[in-house]
């Protein structure tokens, strides 16, 4: 991934322009579509660029503070920035986008499969959980970076049960999670937990705690 970073053609702008316009257009056409064709693959790797294994998006949100958030709300609040298929695609993307640890307020950044929300009721998140690690201020780019890295280069070797991960950015500290699909499955979700801890290199001490998504609907 590293090694990659730089070899772009420069033309980013261009490209996220292309895919975001690409981005609206399928989502109007998935809103179209009936749910069973919604399985084709709209983005895919430049030529000789290095495939990634899934196709993911990110997304962006933002919120006030205090208001209470219902489902419909926080879809409408949450904004897709485009969507990737390579090593390279994605680089061009990530560079330029703003680091979490300089994100303001109520923020969050959600990187997750092409075709999953980032929300607790899609079909793929609503029977699993995620894995939450608050981190003091300061950390969040870091962590973050190391984070999507690990899930985009399938370092949690746990088949198909990772959805996407999150940063949150919040005033007293960050929050970063994964969200894997079966809640219930424990020899995944304490694999997931075992390379988290070395991938982000945490302290042994660092508190981490499971939650299903069933208890945060609750």
């Amino acid at each position: 991934f590293t090694s990659l970073k730089d070899d772009d053609s420069g033309d980013h702008d261009q490209n996220e322009e292309n895919n975001t316009q690409k981005d609206s257009e399928k989502e109007k056409n998935d809103r179209e579509k009936p749910q069973s064709s919604t399985k084709r693959k709209a983005v895919v790797p430049g030529p000789a660029e290095h495939p990634l294994q899934y196709n993911y998006t990110f997304w962006y949100s933002r919120r006030t503070p205090g208001r209470p958030t219902s489902s419909q709300s926080y879809e409408q609040n949450i904004k897709q920035i485009g969507t990737f298929a390579s090593v390279e695609q994605f680089w061009r993307f990530y560079s330029h986008m703003v680091r979490p640890g300089d994100l303001t307020g109520h923020s969050d950044f959600h990187l997750f499969k092409e075709g999953i929300k980032p929300m607790w009721e899609d079909d793929a998140n609503k029977n699993g959980g995620k894995w939450i690690i608050r981190l003091r201020k300061g950390l969040a780019s870091r962590c973050w970076e190391n984070l999507i890295l690990a899930m985009l280069g399938e370092q949690f070797m746990v088949g198909e049960e990772i959805c996407g991960a999150v940063v949150s950015v919040r005033f007293q500290e960050d929050i970063i999670s994964i969200w894997n699909k079966t809640a219930s499955d424990q020899a995944t979700t304490a694999r997931i937990r075992d390379t988290l801890r070395r991938v982000l290199n945490l302290p042994p001490n660092t508190i981490m705690e499971y939650k299903t998504h069933t208890d945060s609907i609750k």
